[in-house]
């Protein structure tokens, strides 16, 4: 299979054996299974850490640890943009203007952690 139509003759006969896979698999699986499988005792009950649930199934979370868990995400995926820099940092050719990026950056994300502890969300209670 060459020339120009091969590569599609190619995708199609991939499409085709994805295809019949696919039925294959399904075909197998209502094959094989039992026709009306058995419900065993507490199948569809909840399960918390092998304790039987205690209460509703619907509890409350408090906002703030989410806010905690955004806060973490946002500087930890912030910090990894410093670590490249530091690496290259003692590198000729490292001029004043990255620098002066860098600690604009580094200013922006001071801002933020600021602006958290000035709106006392890094306080736990």
């Amino acid at each position: 299979m060459s020339g120009y139509l091969g590569s599609y003759a190619t995708l199609g006969l991939l499409l085709v054996v994805a295809v019949l896979f696919f039925v294959l698999a399904f075909g197998a699986n209502r094959v094989l299974r039992p026709a009306t499988p058995a419900e065993p005792v507490g199948k569809r009950t909840s399960y918390e850490c092998g304790l039987d649930p205690v209460g509703a199934d619907w509890a409350q979370m408090q906002i703030r640890y989410y806010v905690y868990a955004y806060l973490y995400l946002l500087f930890a995926v912030e910090s990894v943009f410093l670590f490249p820099w530091a690496v290259v940092f003692d590198r000729p050719g490292f001029g004043l203007v990255t620098v002066a990026e860098m600690g604009i950056f580094v200013g922006v994300l001071a801002l933020g952690i600021l602006y958290a502890w000035r709106k006392n969300v890094l306080r736990w209670s």
